[in-house]
């Protein structure tokens, strides 16, 4: 009994102390989005420019975490965490002595190890508990999404305090003092590395699997939607509506919240109705989403017999931010529900197989901005990176509609019924 509570114990307290750690990682993997906008004036920067500056973290975070993901495998999370939170914390800091664009492009490359937390934290969390926890567990270490929520409310009052240079600054011991307390409140077993009898050539084996390259796919969407969103959003309210830098990131953050805080219900609703059922439904919902943001402020005259009638087509602020809400709750239910798949799947490899997972979903988090940005500049309408994205979830269902048999789905349903 004694020995149970212990252990449980530890469950939690890993669970809760990796949440807190990934929740500074992605706030610093994200302080771009928001710092970007007084540096794109600063340096006289185009859409596409700063496209390029906000993502540039993205490119480092999802590049190592398919070794993360292997290294986490073969020695333990907790070390793995630990180490790669203080490589950041000197990145950070240095970043307010950055004076032209390229230092700011190298500096972000660095910060961008911080995005590769969650290829550490996901096997590293799910090995604690039983696989019918695993959905939970993942999806309540996942809600440290809501970093990109708590940037957007920080980092603008930090620049309003400040300046933008003060933002690095308290970032940097933000992240160091996570760093000691992650340490502190963690705990390694043995048990969870598979050793070093394994070998690097048979963990990427996994890479030859369909299931992979699908389930990347998804993820993409969810994710690497969700990351575009975030970095974008902030500046698509600046130059959509007018607003200022705070009521802007505040906003912006009613879509990053909830597209965070809830991965944890994505997760409950994976075990309980299965990782199939929860991500079809996510992606039509995003499908119905993605086609009302994509529609540009229109207006129309329509010569009727009575004279001409003029129609404003288009989403106020608040309908705007409304939509995107509902979308930020699918896409949080969605990346849990993209993992769950992977834990029922490849229970045995879940470090190396989330690793490329998560490398397509952060690839596409780095190629979104970019494309959102040269797609305004080319097309001069803020919506083509909705429009973008409505074609992405399209892909999606029509993938997930072949590639799972009756079958298939009936196995799943069984195996829900029986567990």
């Amino acid at each position: 009994m004694a020995s149970e509570l212990k252990n449980r114990t530890r469950q939690w307290s890993v669970l809760a102390s990796s949440t807190l750690a990934f929740t500074v990682c992605f706030m610093v993997w994200m302080m771009l989005g928001v710092v970007g906008i007084p540096l794109k004036q600063q340096l006289g920067l185009n859409e596409t420019e700063f496209g390029v500056l906000a993502a540039m973290p993205v490119l480092t975070g999802s590049l190592v975490r398919v070794p993360l993901g292997i290294w986490t495998d073969r020695f333990g999370g907790r070390i793995v965490f630990f180490v790669l939170m203080l490589i950041t914390v000197l990145p950070i800091y240095l970043m307010e002595y950055a004076t032209a664009y390229w230092h700011f492009l190298v500096i972000g490359l660095f910060i961008g190890l911080a995005g590769g937390s969650f290829s550490v934290g996901t096997p590293y969390v799910a090995r604690w508990f039983r696989k019918d926890q695993q959905g939970l567990a993942m999806g309540v270490f996942g809600a440290g999404n809501s970093g990109a929520a708590v940037n957007k409310f920080a980092a603008p009052a930090l620049i309003a305090a400040g300046g933008w240079t003060l933002v690095p600054q308290v970032y940097a011991g933000v992240m160091l003092v996570t760093a000691m307390l992650f340490w502190l409140c963690s705990a390694h077993d043995p048990k969870h590395a598979v050793g070093k009898s394994v070998r690097f050539a048979d963990q990427l084996k996994v890479m030859a699997d369909r299931r992979v390259w699908r389930y990347s796919q998804y993820y993409s969407v969810v994710f690497g939607g969700y990351v575009g969103l975030a970095l974008w959003m902030t500046k698509y309210y600046v130059g959509e509506y007018g607003f200022d830098i705070k009521l802007a990131a505040f906003l912006a953050a009613c879509f990053s919240l909830p597209g965070g805080v809830l991965r944890a219900l994505g997760g409950w609703m994976s075990d309980k109705f299965g990782a199939y059922q929860t991500t079809w439904w996510v992606m039509w919902v995003l499908w119905v989403c993605f086609f009302l943001l994509s529609y540009p402020q229109t207006a129309l005259v329509i010569q009727t017999v009575n004279g001409p009638l003029s129609l404003h087509i288009g989403l106020s602020p608040w309908m705007f931010t409304t939509v995107m809400a509902v979308a930020g709750v699918a896409m949080a239910v969605g990346k849990a529900s993209v993992f769950k798949f992977i834990s029922d799947d490849f229970t045995d490899n879940i470090g190396a197989v989330s690793g490329v997972v998560g490398l397509a979903g952060g690839l596409g988090g780095f190629i979104l901005p970019i494309m959102f940005g040269a797609l305004l500049d080319l097309t001069g309408v803020r919506t083509s990176c909705f429009m973008l994205l409505y074609g992405t979830v399209c892909v999606s269902l029509v993938w997930m509609h072949y590639s799972f048999t009756p079958a298939q789905r009936q196995r799943e349903a069984q195996a829900l019924r029986t567990a």
